[in-house]
């Protein structure tokens, strides 16, 4: 599927201001960027992995943009293009790409708020002090290829769309905490019912109890009333 046809299937009937994050991965390019616009302005994450970028000369501004995916293309260079039209990017991913020295990098020193940047599988990460020479050159960085200058692994956890999004999740997660909690007084009710057909069934066999006593008590006095009744008879046989 081509970069247009796949930009107007995620968009999926919304506006393209609505948009805060599209992922473009695996679509085919003639090796630029082609359908994205400036309307897309609260956009905040893109991703456009392996699609056979050559350059991203065609981005167009995005200034809220702060995640860009650009991994496995074959980008080599032009990366001013960036600093000018991405001003508040924070994650730059260009693992995989045609990058061969540091002076490439250069123009990212403009993307003053840049804190993470991969170069994974570029021929740059191949130079001398190649790590050093990246944090000399880019002051503003915390992680290169997912560490600090000190070593330090970088934690799991990347920019998420603030808005609308959030709050969608935020409401599914009440949601699902109703549903938990509708659960639980339908199990509570269904306790409580089987402890009352419990107590029912106790009562009845408590009454059946209490009737054969009496029924036992009843056959009892009966017998004897008999008994009675026979020594009556002899003793009036006896008078004759």
């Amino acid at each position: 599927m081509d970069m247009k046809k796949r930009l107007n299937l995620e968009l999926r009937n919304r506006k393209a201001a609505e948009v805060k994050e599209m992922v473009l991965d695996n679509c085919r390019s003639d090796g630029k960027i082609t359908g994205l616009t400036a309307d897309f302005v609260n956009m905040e994450i893109l991703s456009m992995i392996n699609i056979n970028l050559l350059s991203v000369s065609n981005l167009p501004k995005l200034e809220k943009l702060k995640k860009l995916e650009l991994s496995d293309n074959r980008i080599s260079g032009g990366l001013e293009v960036l600093a000018e039209r991405t001003p508040n990017l924070t994650h730059l991913n260009l693992s995989g790409n045609k990058i061969k020295d540091i002076n490439t990098l250069e123009p990212l020193k403009k993307l003053t708020h840049l804190m993470s940047l991969d170069l994974f599988n570029c021929e740059v990460t191949m130079l001398n002090n190649y790590r050093e020479s990246v944090f000399a050159l880019l002051p503003q960085l915390t992680f290169l290829d997912g560490f600090d200058a000190d070593g330090q692994e970088a934690p799991d956890s990347d920019p998420e769309p603030d808005g609308e999004d959030a709050d969608e999740n935020g409401e599914e997660g009440e949601e699902d905490e109703e549903e938990e909690d509708d659960l639980d007084e339908d199990e509570l009710d269904e306790d409580e019912d089987v402890v009352d057909e419990e107590d029912v069934e106790e009562e009845e066999e408590g009454d059946d109890e209490d009737e054969d006593g009496h029924q036992g008590e009843k056959r009892k006095r009966d017998l004897e009333d008999e008994g009675d009744e026979e020594d009556f008879d002899d003793e009036e046989d006896d008078d004759e």
